[in-house]
């Protein structure tokens, strides 16, 4: 056994041991992220170009997209990269780094997540106060709290992981560095201080999917008092996409750190990882563009207007 300040480097789980399969997941991982990269990228800009936008739903939407972008681009660029020069090398500073920054950015979007169920709840079933519990302060006072908290939740997990005695072994059974996985590696029961940092996680985490779902019971009944259906179907196009986001989030989330051990496997492990790292990121703005008319319409504007700037500069060339 030796410390961990003896490690230089983690290695991570590989998708392949052949180079054709190395080389078909750095493309398929490589489109996963340009789509994620697109489809976050524009939200962003047509919230911030559009000023009928600036609403508080679509500026929580912007932070959750800045998220999105965060939380992918810290892990799935290093694996493409690892794939595509053949190594599964992560050295120590980065895997710490990778944790932080993963840690931080998933659970200020969970934080996100609730606050943002707390303003479909107040816009829906509370409208005449929406003007006052959502003004432009608290609405930046809120997001503030969801990045803070994930920040010094990603700082404890941070030092209390990385401060664990580790083994010789220095494989790691994940595409990237993982908490459960860097414990799996620690020599001595200090790790059960780590575990109880992750309960207590999960128990915050408990508190806001409870209080998720007492808002959507609230919410649905108000909606289908609605007398109009134009009404009830204006409420649900802004309330089901959240609701699909919060389904995807959690659910891939609780069952890749509470499935039991006996049906855990390399494989099943890489799979789950990929399910709650790299598809909410990916998917995330499909969802809320399907059904929202107001922001495809903000974003075929945007698309129109890089259109025809791009054929305005190239006439200008010519």
């Amino acid at each position: 056994m030796s410390n961990s300040s003896s490690i230089s480097q983690f290695l991570l789980l590989a998708f392949a041991d052949r180079r054709e399969l190395q080389l078909l997941h750095f493309w398929l991982f490589l489109g996963i992220y340009l789509a994620a990269l697109l489809g976050n990228g524009l939200i962003i800009t047509t919230i911030a170009w559009d000023h009928h936008l600036h609403t508080p739903m679509y500026f929580f939407l912007l932070n959750l997209s800045l998220l999105d972008l965060g939380s992918i681009s810290t892990t799935v660029p290093k694996s493409i990269a690892n794939s595509l020069r053949d190594t599964r090398a992560i050295s120590y500073s980065g895997c710490a780094a990778q944790v932080f920054f993963f840690v931080l950015l998933m659970s200020a979007e969970f934080y996100l997540l609730t606050i943002m169920c707390y303003d479909r709840y107040v816009a829906i079933c509370r409208p005449l106060h929406y003007g006052t519990l959502l003004g432009s302060r608290a609405c930046i006072h809120m997001v503030e709290a969801a990045w803070a908290t994930g920040f010094i939740y990603a700082l404890i997990h941070t030092a209390s992981t990385f401060s664990l005695p580790l083994c010789q072994d220095n494989v790691l059974g994940q595409f990237f560095c993982e908490i459960p996985q860097i414990l799996k590696l620690s020599c001595s029961h200090s790790y059960l201080r780590e575990l109880g940092l992750l309960a207590f996680g999960l128990l915050l985490g408990f508190g806001c999917f409870v209080f998720m779902v007492v808002s959507y019971v609230q919410i649905f009944r108000a909606v289908l008092r609605i007398p109009s259906q134009q009404g009830r179907h204006k409420a649900f196009s802004t309330c089901l996409p959240h609701l699909a986001v919060v389904c995807l989030f959690i659910s891939t989330c609780a069952f890749a750190y509470l499935k039991p051990p006996s049906i855990s496997s390399p494989s099943l492990d890489l799979f789950v990882a990929v399910l709650y790292s790299v598809l909410p990121p990916a998917v995330n703005p499909l969802i809320y563009s399907m059904r929202n008319q107001e922001l495809k319409n903000s974003i075929m504007k945007v698309i129109s207007s890089l259109v025809k700037t791009e054929r305005f500069k190239a006439s200008f060339h010519k």
